[in-house]
């Protein structure tokens, strides 16, 4: 038997390790479009084929290609069977799994589960982009357990496995430089819908119109059964509102069924988009057959302070307040970000462009109290002829490519103090940095010096 593991970084390592438990007398070949001094060591009696085109040109004679999660399957050219770290996880798990995904919150969404689920005194695994790799935890994994897996587009491509209890948080346009179209994007993300059994659970956003189309995905049991049960839509529940009898805010509460849980103020995150989030997590936690009470349900908001470069303050600096929004890599998270504020705002924004539309970021921008707004980065003149065709009011400060202290620098001596400076790029760090983390760290790091 010869395995393929296609794409050797964190997960292709996890792949590696994992099969070669599973298949001990396999032949594997780990191969990559990087060059072999670029990868990780390679282990012994594993060979490598690296270089230009190798997913197309030398897998024909593979029995399994198990993919890393941002190689598109379209991209693989093979006679064997095409798999994945997730649906190995999915095929293989004992315990119910809730999975979520969207655009953004994602991470923050499935952190607050698993917070609630703690203070609940469950065993909960969180896995997928936030955790550690899915396989490398899957043989500790009990029936009695609960996973929430972080479920990106990628990861979704191809899976043939839905989850007991699916979140669909807000969608938008997002990586359309490696998805074909949007279609495609969209198409992989009802997959977290589509393979769904009808006593499984949908929870999706409540004014999203792609979270609405992909819980509205017609499900393969329908299919395959032939039989007419109307709008799937009816087998789905929107959260964040009394209507479909999920959790919601009402008067400082989070509340279900005209019930009140909690203080909202147990939630230590900024933003209504949080306030969504939280409402989506505690309405996927009462889908599960565990009893949580109102107290676990407070303390496990509270405990959880939020994930590193998700609007997390960084520091008061002169009376400015400078916030770190790094992964923020789309327009509709950087609009997040400005509504979680009700000061004078100067905003960072610019990177590596991934096809979004950036129109409504403009409009939102010429809506809201702005003091500046500072584009940097490959995109950064394209950012500054949109905000000016939308007029908006405030400074615009185009720079090129400057490296973080200096943009840091610039955006200090146009703040006054009362404002808050927040990096929410909309757009992803490839151009200058070496990940979304290494932007926001850098950025923490000039804040730091001032």
């Amino acid at each position: 038997m010869k395995i393929i593991i296609a794409g050797y970084g964190i997960e292709g390592i996890s792949n590696l390790v994992y099969f070669q438990q599973k298949f001990p007398g396999a032949e594997f070949v780990v191969t990559d479009e990087r060059l072999a001094d670029k990868l990780p060591a390679i282990p012994d009696g594993v060979k490598l084929i690296s270089g230009k085109n190798v997913f197309s040109e030398q897998l024909d004679d593979a029995d399994l290609v198990v993919r890393t999660a941002s190689l598109p399957p379209r991209n693989i050219k093979t006679n064997g069977k095409i798999w994945s770290a997730t649906n190995e996880f999915f095929d293989k798990c004992p315990a119910p799994i809730i999975g979520v995904t969207g655009t953004k919150g994602k991470g923050t969404t499935c952190s607050l589960i698993a917070s609630i689920l703690q203070q609940a005194e469950q065993t909960v695994h969180l896995v997928g982009n936030i955790g550690v790799p899915a396989l490398d935890v899957l043989p500790n994994i009990k029936k009695t357990d609960i996973v929430v897996y972080e479920l990106s587009s990628f990861q979704l491509w191809d899976l043939k496995k839905s989850p007991h209890i699916a979140v669909v948080l807000m969608i938008e346009p997002d990586h359309l430089n490696v998805h074909a179209d949007f279609a495609d994007y969209l198409n992989a993300k009802k997959n977290i819908r589509r393979h769904q059994r009808l006593g499984d659970v949908c929870l999706y956003h409540p004014t999203n119109k792609y979270s609405r189309e992909v819980a509205a995905v017609l499900l393969d049991k329908l299919l395959d059964t032939g039989d007419d049960h109307g709008d799937t839509l009816s087998f789905a529940q929107r959260y964040a509102i009394p209507d479909d009898d999920q959790v919601y805010v009402q008067d400082g509460y989070f509340c279900v069924q005209n019930r009140q849980i909690c203080s909202t103020s147990h939630l230590r995150l900024p933003g209504a988009h949080n306030l969504e989030n939280a409402c989506a997590a505690m309405s996927a936690v009462t889908k599960l057959p565990i009893t949580v009470t109102d107290e676990q349900y407070a303390a496990g908001l509270e405990s959880f302070t939020g994930l590193p470069h998700r609007l997390k303050f960084v520091a008061e600096k002169n009376g400015v307040k400078y916030y770190d929004d790094s992964i923020s890599t789309t327009p509709g998270s950087a609009i997040a970000a400005l509504k979680a504020f009700t000061e004078p705002k100067l905003l960072i924004l610019g990177g590596s462009d991934k096809g979004a539309d950036y129109e409504k970021l403009a409009q939102e921008i010429a809506r809201q109290q702005m003091r500046a707004v500072i584009v940097n980065g490959v995109n950064a003149g394209k950012l500054a002829e949109i905000l000016h065709k939308n007029k908006v009011s405030c400074q615009v400060m185009q720079l090129e490519m400057a490296p973080m202290p200096m943009v840091v620098e610039a955006a200090a001596g146009l703040a006054q103090p009362g404002d808050a400076v927040i990096l929410s790029p909309a757009a992803a760090s490839f151009d200058m940095f070496k990940s979304y983390s290494d932007r926001g760290d850098q950025f923490v790091a000039a804040v730091e010096k001032l």
